[in-house]
């Protein structure tokens, strides 16, 4: 797949310090957070981790991303929520990768609008055409 062209808006600017045992922020000051591995894979588990930061932005993206879609489908997705549960693990290749499990609820549609709005979103969401073909990301209504 070839890579999109994208009239860049706004550019986020992010410095870590130490990697995945030390310090990220933001040029803006609006992060700022103590950056540890978690316990599961050997670390203090004292900060916030790289997965947890990636499950925060995608599960806010994809969020707007199906308010985007159910405007156009004039979908009623008032008290909606979505979770995204980011995984890392070792990869047979030697190195490590993710998972991502989006989970919906949409509590004034029926179950099949929902799936149909999760599907659209996916094809809209920025996180969801960056990841597509490199990760597993799986998506469902809870």
């Amino acid at each position: 797949m070839s890579n999109q062209s994208v009239d860049v808006k706004y550019t986020a600017v992010a410095t870590a310090e130490n990697g995945r045992d030390g310090r990220v922020a933001s040029d803006d000051g609006q992060i700022d957070v103590v950056v540890n591995p978690p316990k599961e894979l050997g670390g203090s588990g004292q900060g916030t981790n790289p997965e947890q930061l990636f499950a925060a932005g995608y599960s806010a993206c994809f969020q707007s991303a199906l308010g985007v879609v159910a405007r156009k489908e004039k979908a009623d997705i008032s008290g909606s929520t979505v979770t995204a549960r980011v995984g890392i693990g070792p990869t047979p290749e030697g190195g490590f990768g993710l998972t991502v499990a989006l989970e919906a609820h949409i509590p004034n549609v029926d179950e099949a609008t929902a799936k149909d709005l999760l599907e659209k979103a996916h094809q809209v969401c920025p996180y969801s055409n960056a990841t597509r073909g490199n990760i597993e990301v799986s998506i469902g209504v809870v």
